[in-house]
């Protein structure tokens, strides 16, 4: 009442159920307004000039499974992205699923972000610990529109708890646990629905297949912020190629028309080693690798396993090319939009082939909806052509992904840069383009320092020069690379060293010959271990390597 008598003098209260409605609304606006300050008071306005930001992530996928990095596999979209901007044939993630996602959406290593993790299981950073901060949260209270479309994979994904929306997405398509089925949604590890428009459950379509479903979505919201007129940053996080191999028809007989793969994996692997030289993906010095100890020769095979061997890999080839022409469907409407000039896309991969035995149904045929097999180690040796291991190993064939940058105007088309990047340094090299600080602490809590550096100044033709090495650890494969130099470990195993600018395919360890490097290099990897909570290698030599060798579903 009193704030009445101020604005209308002759209040009194005979009138006071006239104005009681006015009353209310006056107290509203003296609450709501401060709040509303208060709450804004961390976001910019949207900010036309800024680009836009699509980083693609693909699941699963061998160095060497691009036309652009070797491949067979026809990937004409991808390819031409490689060819307008920028390929970086050294850029690492962490090997896991999880993991590499944790570095990516926080610029920390995933120990530091989830205490709990322990290597094994699910990441949970995102779900209930406050030390980090995530690019979708940074660049949306930097004025971007924030989309995310496909596997999420941290949080408690079953609690609902840690979800893309609760951790600065503004929306989401998708599935928040580490595998489903392509067609049904069901997720690998629990068989209930698990595709989820925001935080409410999706009702599958008849024609649903993820990888088609993922691209509507992020188009679908690509148009909407042009329409409004806000830059957006799109995570489109894609569940192909990981298992299980499903995929239509049509895209497995495409490759078992050609042919390609009754060469067996020993030729198409010496003939992707080939096509990388030429390419100048890698170097000519660079030995391949011996074909891995648990794949036969393809010679030894009878008719008939090479026929199931064929479909396998004729399914995964299949997946690929589906992936890229959803890929080249985002391509397309950017264009057809007239923003490509303006649109920053990024492409790269979780972690490198996967080995592991998934075949829960070997009496079917790869690609439908009721079939779950996987190629295994045969395959994956020939996805990480040239390199040694695979998925959750710190090897090259783990780790290393074909880093992918296309952004007009900005970066020199056609050029292939071999200075290392790590996913850590993702966030602080969008937050460096777009201009936003990274916090002490965010939203009233302390958030630590990012990990990773900016790659900007090398995407516009200036050096780099890392100022510490690069450390990663996951149940306990661990590495340490400093400049051209990497010690390297299998879990319950020693170090090894590696000149990788002679020797990427760790071929000649070094350990015996340079003592001191490799003394120094392991102090600089245990003094890391200690700081962010990893394994210390002594804890990690102890860690039994159990069957995991054999690359069984068991022992994933």
């Amino acid at each position: 009442n009193w704030m009445i008598n101020m604005i209308i003098p002759n209040f009194n209260r005979e009138n006071s159920r006239k104005y009681m409605r006015f009353d209310i609304y006056l107290f509203l606006i003296g609450i709501l307004v401060p709040l509303v300050s208060q709450s804004q008071s961390n976001l910019s306005t949207p900010d036309k000039s800024k680009p836009n930001i699509i980083l693609i992530l693909v699941d699963d996928m061998g160095y060497s499974d691009l036309g652009a990095f070797g491949s067979e596999i026809e990937t004409p979209n991808v390819d031409g992205l490689s060819s307008q901007g920028m390929i970086m044939t050294h850029f690492y993630n962490t090997a896991k699923c999880e993991t590499t996602r944790a570095s990516l959406m926080s610029g920390l290593h995933h120990q530091q972000t989830d205490s709990t993790f322990g290597g094994g299981g699910y990441a949970n950073m995102l779900a209930h610990n406050n030390n980090n901060v995530t690019i979708a949260e940074l660049l949306r209270d930097g004025g971007y529109e924030t989309i995310m479309s496909g596997k999420w994979h941290l949080g408690h994904w079953q609690e609902l708890e840690g979800t893309p929306v609760d951790r600065g997405f503004d929306h989401y398509f998708g599935h928040l646990s580490g595998a489903i089925n392509y067609y049904t949604g069901e997720g690998w590890a629990t068989g209930k629905p698990d595709i989820w428009m925001d935080k409410e459950p999706y009702e599958i379509p008849k024609d649903f297949y993820s990888t088609d479903a993922f691209t509507d979505f992020a188009i679908e919201k690509i148009d909407q912020s042009v329409e409004s007129e806000n830059p957006f940053f799109l995570y489109l996080s894609y569940n192909a190629p990981h298992f299980p191999l499903q995929v239509p028809q049509e895209s497995i007989d495409k490759y078992l028309e050609k042919g390609i793969y009754k060469k067996g994996w020993d030729r198409i692997r010496m003939q992707r080693y080939e096509r990388m030289k030429d390419l100048e993906i890698i170097e000519p010095e660079w030995a391949l690798t011996e074909r891995d100890t648990l794949v036969p020769a393809w010679n030894t095979l009878s008719s008939d396993q090479q026929e199931v061997e064929e479909l396998l890999m004729a399914t995964y080839a299949g997946m690929m090319d589906r992936l890229d022409q959803q890929i080249g469907r985002v391509l397309q409407r950017l264009d057809e939009l007239n923003i490509d000039d303006n649109t920053i896309v990024m492409f790269m991969s979780d972690n490198g082939a996967c080995p592991f035995d998934f075949n829960r149904t070997p009496e079917k045929d790869p690609g439908p909806v009721d079939s779950e097999r996987w190629y295994n180690v045969e395959w994956a040796n020939v996805g990480n052509t040239p390199f040694r291991k695979y998925k959750q190993w710190q090897h090259e064939g783990g780790i290393s992904t074909p880093l992918i940058i296309r952004w007009p105007n900005e970066i020199q088309a056609g050029s292939i840069l071999r200075t290392t990047g790590h996913m850590l340094d993702i966030m602080p090299t969008l937050l460096d383009i777009t201009e936003i600080k990274y916090p002490d602490n965010f939203r009233g809590r302390d958030i630590l320092p990012m990990e990773g550096e900016s790659l900007f100044p090398v995407f516009i033709g200036n050096s780099l020069g890392r100022k510490k090495p690069i450390i990663y650890e996951f149940a306990g494969n661990r590495f340490i690379k400093d400049k051209d130099w990497k010690l390297v470990a299998q879990v319950g195993e020693g170090w090894e060293l590696y000149n990788l600018r002679l020797d990427r395919t760790e071929l000649n360890n070094l350990i015996d010959k340079y003592p001191e490097r490799a003394k120094k290099m392991k102090k600089n990897y245990e003094d890391w271990a200690k700081r962010v909570g990893a394994m210390s290698n002594e804890e990690a030599r102890r860690k039994p390597l159990n069957s995991r060798a054999h690359y069984t579903f068991e022992d994933k």
